[in-house]
């Protein structure tokens, strides 16, 4: 029905001053302009003007299929671009030790096979949820108040780069924010409590309020991130053997020493995270640890933590009374060990690119250290 519309129109005389737009578009099918128009509306072989009036509307369709095609594939291109902001907006390394963390802390209390019901899962993918939302909340908030600085020292997040604007950082860092403390406070006042303390700390760290903003007092930071998480496993525990196990509250062996490697973690990333930040932490005024100390005396102050944290995990298991848990214990540890000297070798403290790289892998190890409690018993 189209094609004998189409060619009705193209058959019919135009008139060249009030009908000059569709005479373009006509020509724009393969006709060349109004005179060729005319020609063979005028001629007398009508399989001739059938035929060349076919050919130009299939030159048409095929003109508005190629701009169909073009416009799907910039659609389709805005679209993987947002998405790639997104993923870089929201720190995918932390969101993945999230996940491992909340997962492994989460069957801590687990004793028996019999414990392992869906039920259980369904309230560990409920936590991994919440916790992920909130850590996004947490990413958020430090871009919304360091986009200067992200300019210098990480151009490539999305805000800074402008690949997303304020307003869309706004919205997605609320959005994450109310689906954690929504989900905490649906589930347990253990499960909000983990929330909570984190969004408070990730908040006072960020905002540039009189007393706040301790991202620029290097000592405070460190003390409240270490409170922040060590409490943060405390309530996700209390959450699974109290609200979620029923049973009654108490302090295991594995809970401790997940309290503690998580904190000896995060007082590492915190120093760490300031050497190759420098640049931009200095133009704005923010006393990192970094710039206090020297960058040489740092990056040696979070080796020998993580050694020393490793040894005494390497205690720890030893002391353990399963074989297994002996096992799995000292050679994990040992071979973290191993692995954090031998990368500590290559790394060049001038290079921002190297020292990015090993920020990340002290991110990598602890993935690697949030499934060791688990074995000590």
């Amino acid at each position: 029905m189209e094609r004998s519309k189409a060619l009705q129109v193209a058959m019919k005389p135009i008139n060249r001053t009030s009908n000059k737009g569709n005479a373009w578009k006509v020509g724009a099918w393969g006709f060349q302009g109004l005179q060729k128009i005319d020609w063979i509306r005028n001629s007398s072989d009508k399989s001739f003007k059938e035929k060349y009036v076919r050919v130009a509307l299939e030159n048409a369709y095929a003109s508005e299929f190629e701009e169909k095609e073009e416009d799907s594939t910039k659609s389709q291109n805005f679209l993987w671009k947002k998405l790639k902001a997104f993923y870089a907006f929201t720190r995918p390394y932390a969101v993945v030790v999230n996940v491992i963390l909340a997962t492994t802390i989460s069957l801590l209390p687990v004793q028996t096979i019999k414990e392992l019901s869906p039920a259980l899962f369904a309230e560990i993918f409920k936590v991994v949820v919440a916790t992920t939302s909130m850590f996004v909340y947490i990413a958020g908030v430090n871009q919304l108040n360091d986009v200067e600085i992200d300019k210098i020292n990480k151009p490539y997040l999305p805000l800074a780069s402008g690949d997303f604007s304020i307003e869309a950082g706004v919205a997605i860092t609320f959005a994450a924010l109310s689906t954690s403390l929504v989900m905490g406070i649906m589930s347990s006042p253990a499960l909000f409590s983990a929330i909570l303390i984190c969004v408070l700390t990730a908040t006072m760290h960020a905002i540039d309020l009189p007393l706040l903003r301790w991202k620029k007092r290097p000592y405070v930071a460190i003390i409240s991130n270490v409170i922040m998480i060590m409490g943060h496993v405390l309530a996700l525990f209390t959450h699974i053997q109290k609200y979620v196990l029923g049973k009654p509250m108490m302090i295991t062996r594995s809970l401790v020493f997940a309290m503690a490697t998580s904190g000896i973690f995060f007082t590492i990333i915190t120093m760490f995270k300031d050497i190759p930040d420098e640049e931009g932490d200095k133009e704005h005024g923010i006393q990192s640890l970094s710039l206090k100390l020297g960058k040489k005396n740092v990056f040696w102050l979070c080796i020998n933590m993580l050694l020393m944290s490793c040894g005494a995990a390497v205690v720890v298991g030893a002391t353990s009374s399963s074989l297994l848990s002996r096992l799995i214990t000292i050679i994990g540890h040992f071979l973290l060990a191993s692995l954090v000297l031998l990368r500590a070798q290559s790394i060049d403290l001038n290079n921002k690119a190297s020292t990015t790289s090993f920020y990340l892998f002290i991110w990598q190890l602890f993935c690697v250290g949030c499934f060791l409690p688990l074995f000590v018993r």
